[in-house]
């Protein structure tokens, strides 16, 4: 099984083949709404305006799993992130993201990049850390997504190439996404 064989519904309900975005190079990312991360949301779309002619999509996935910061309906979030960040890219169906109902396309992704640890240079770092472990551990276990605005590239053939943690700003992989358009 590989990218291209998940199905995935848009924040509309309406099922979409990720097999669409066969060719192009895919940003995949964990988002929510009100989340210390949610400023991201300006820098995915700054990377999306740079590089979509070349080939770059970027795909978010609301979720509210990690202390509720996502509540919001599908509609809802859509318009906050339209409104907020000027988002033209992707905003996909809101779904969990980690544990047993994980959608399945993230199962896979967690799969095929292992979590390696988090940036030790990032001052969000200890900020995170100490919000896991005082209030999830059990999130620090394990592969699993430990947090919003998770990222994962993929490549122009569908292989996941890296992972990057919520600290890792959409900024600064741009020359990652370069490097594979």
């Amino acid at each position: 099984m590989g990218i291209y064989d998940f199905t995935v519904k848009t924040n509309r309900g309406v099922e979409k083949s990720l097999a669409d975005y066969k060719d192009k190079v895919l940003l995949i990312v964990n988002t929510a709404s009100k989340c210390g991360f949610t400023p991201q949301f300006e820098g995915l779309q700054k990377l999306y305006d740079a590089y979509k002619d070349k080939g770059l999509e970027i795909l978010g996935f609301p979720c509210n799993q990690f202390a509720a910061q996502d509540p919001g309906s599908n509609e809802e979030i859509q318009t906050f992130c339209k409104l907020n960040y000027g988002v033209k890219f992707q905003i996909f169906e809101k779904g969990d993201v980690r544990g047993e109902n994980a959608q399945p396309l993230f199962k896979y992704l967690v799969a095929q990049k292992k979590f390696t640890g988090f940036d030790e240079s990032s001052p969000m770092t200890p900020i995170l850390m100490d919000a896991l472990q005082k209030n999830f551990p059990e999130y620090l276990k394990g592969d699993d997504i430990k947090w919003n605005f998770t990222k994962f590239l993929i490549d122009r053939k569908g292989n996941v190439v890296a992972r990057f943690e919520p600290m890792i700003t959409p900024e600064s992989i741009a020359k990652d996404i370069e490097a594979l358009l």
